[in-house]
């Protein structure tokens, strides 16, 4: 038998969990694409935007999941023959970087692995060679603030500070599509010159839109960008026209419901965010250490400063993974990630982004430790409740 009567609950890295206000906001009629209500709604959300990305730029929406906010970004500051450094941590900088090599761009790839975050001394010294070859022909830095399949944080201010610390003019581009709305970005203050999200994550909406961020430089190399086409072009997106925001017919009912998420973010606060954000990481990161006494267990990300606020990576030692997920699942009503890339079949992923509290990280926490001790899979007793003796230490009356 099972106990997953009720409402299921995704645990998964993204899509994450709605709101209702978000669901509510977008059952709703369509309006009128050409009327001042939709201009009005276009023009807030392109200032909260930039508000939440931390930019004195330009920010665009587009009709896109990450994948076509990678492209966006990569179209409109490249041109073909381009080089750019990709700085592995995990999966997704990684393609990003495939996406910019089958777009013409020369791809190289500062070597990582999916256990640790990247060494800003390493992108120093590859960059600093890389000025010795003549001038610099390497033209963008490509980094996810937090890589969804490692479980890893990379520290983007240190990553920035090596780039001016080489003397190279590279612009840095960073993928934010699961730190967003979750844990701090300064895109100004840290010197990021192109930005991306998407809407599935931090943002609480469906997914489906792409977010992208530019400063001056970077709109300034993009007059002279060869990739540009159409659909993704900042110019064209800049137009006067209404429906040049979007090329082509809005995505009202999405529109309607990132509005509702970003008034959210900005009713909590956004320190507030980042803070539960924080709190509900640490939280799990409390009952994972506890399983991984039982040695079957453990951290994908081994250094503690390196795991991400968002989602952790937790490795299944000699066990089926896929075994504890659909136990989670069937028994309990609870969906963890699978791991991906270099880690599937060997880990699972407990996310803890967007619309969580303490009841959902805690109930999740608890069907983790159910399903271990169900299938028999070493592990230190007691993980779900170190979870709650944290909470409860940090959470005072």
């Amino acid at each position: 038998m099972s106990v997953r009567a009720g409402r299921e609950f995704l645990a998964i890295p993204g899509p994450t969990t709605m709101p209702d206000e978000v669901l509510r906001a977008m059952h709703r009629p369509a309006v009128d694409i050409y009327s001042g209500s939709l201009l009005a709604l276009t023009d807030g959300l392109l200032r909260d935007l930039t508000r939440v990305f931390s930019t004195k730029g330009r920010a665009y929406i587009y009709i896109a999941n990450g994948h076509g906010a990678w492209e966006a970004a990569l179209s409109n500051v490249l041109s073909k023959g381009d080089r750019i450094l990709v700085l592995e941590s995990g999966r997704f900088a990684i393609g990003w970087g495939d996406a910019a090599r089958r777009m013409g761009v020369e791809v190289e790839v500062l070597k990582g692995d999916m256990r640790r975050a990247v060494r800003p001394a390493e992108v120093e010294a590859h960059l600093k060679a890389d000025s010795a070859k003549g001038g610099g022909t390497i033209k963008a830095v490509l980094v996810a603030q937090i890589d969804t399949a490692s479980g890893v944080v990379n520290d983007i201010p240190a990553i920035s500070q090596a780039i001016r610390a080489a003397g190279h003019d590279a612009l840095l581009m960073v993928d934010t599509v699961a730190s967003l709305g979750c844990m701090p970005f300064e895109m100004d203050a840290w010197g990021v010159d192109v930005a991306m999200s998407g809407s599935q994550k931090g943002l609480m909406t469906p997914p489906g839109l792409g977010f992208v961020a530019a400063n001056d430089r970077a709109r300034e190399v993009h007059k002279t960008a060869g990739l540009r086409t159409p659909y993704w072009d900042w110019t064209d997106r800049e137009g006067d026209q209404h429906y040049q925001k979007y090329a082509g017919t809005p995505p009202e009912h999405l529109l309607f419901g990132v509005r509702q998420a970003l008034d959210m973010l900005f009713e909590e606060g956004l320190e507030n965010v980042f803070r539960r954000h924080q709190l509900l990481a640490e939280a799990v990161r409390g009952a994972v250490g506890v399983w991984a006494e039982g040695q079957a267990i453990g951290f994908n990300i081994i250094e503690p400063g390196e795991r991400s606020d968002t989602v952790t990576t937790v490795l299944v030692n000699s066990h089926d993974p896929e075994a504890l997920r659909a136990y989670c699942n069937e028994k309990c009503g609870v969906i963890l990630g699978q791991g991906i890339g270099q880690l599937s079949g060997k880990a699972i992923r407990i996310a803890h982004m967007g619309h969580v509290n303490a009841p959902m990280i805690l109930g999740t926490l608890g069907v983790v430790e159910m399903g271990l001790a169900a299938l028999n899979i070493p592990h230190g007793k007691g993980g779900a409740q170190a979870a709650v003796d944290w909470l409860s230490d940090q959470v005072k009356a």
